[in-house]
């Protein structure tokens, strides 16, 4: 079987897919793409992925974008720890959890993290990244308050969720800004670091 996946390690959403095809033990190919090294634009990757971000997967020729789409695809196809729960309500908490990560906690701090750590700081607007903080804040409450009776996002064990919301999370507390401390949010990126496939994406940088 061949499978490649399109991305920069710097993207989160490229490390939800590095994480979870790691957790899997997947072989597969890594092509770095976007940002400085290119590609995104190119027709032959535009002819794959239309949006022309990143990540792309493609396993046996069949090719799959938007990370937590592939996030579903490789728990369906491949099992293994990120098997999916069979139960209807506990599948749908794991979906309910990767919808939020993906339209309220990391828009949330979309702003705060472009202006912090892309812009240049004489181009930073401070009222920009304090209307982000405040709105990251609340979502980092919520999950806080969730994580105060649950071992994991989605229930008692790990899942896909965690890789989704785990790194959102984890950026959260990377960004160069004041912000509450979390106990709840602590202790569950602890746990999810002592997973080794974790190591690589959440160890990293932002960039």
């Amino acid at each position: 079987m061949t499978r490649r996946l399109w991305g920069r390690a710097s993207s989160g959403n490229v490390q939800k897919a590095l994480w979870a095809l790691d957790e899997l033990g997947l072989p597969y190919e890594a092509i770095e793409a976007g940002g400085a090294h290119g590609i995104v634009g190119e027709a032959a990757y535009r002819a794959m992925n239309p949006n022309g971000l990143v990540p792309t997967l493609e396993e046996d020729g069949f090719v799959l974008w938007e990370s937590n789409a592939i996030l579903r695809y490789l728990a369906h196809a491949h099992g293994g720890p990120l098997a999916l729960p069979e139960e209807p309500r506990a599948r749908a908490l794991v979906d309910q959890w990767l919808d939020w990560q993906a339209t309220s906690f990391t828009p949330a701090m979309r702003d705060a993290f472009l202006q912090l750590v892309r812009f240049a700081p004489e181009k930073r607007d401070s009222a920009v990244v304090e209307a982000s903080r405040a709105s990251s804040e609340r979502c980092a409450a919520l999950l806080d308050r969730h994580l105060a009776g649950t071992p994991y996002v989605a229930g008692e064990r790990f899942s896909i969720a965690d890789i989704a919301v785990g790194l959102a999370a984890n950026r959260w507390f990377q960004l160069p800004l004041a912000r509450e401390e979390r106990p709840g949010i602590r202790r569950w990126l602890a746990t999810l670091a002592q997973r080794p496939a974790s190591s690589a994406v959440l160890s990293l940088p932002l960039t």
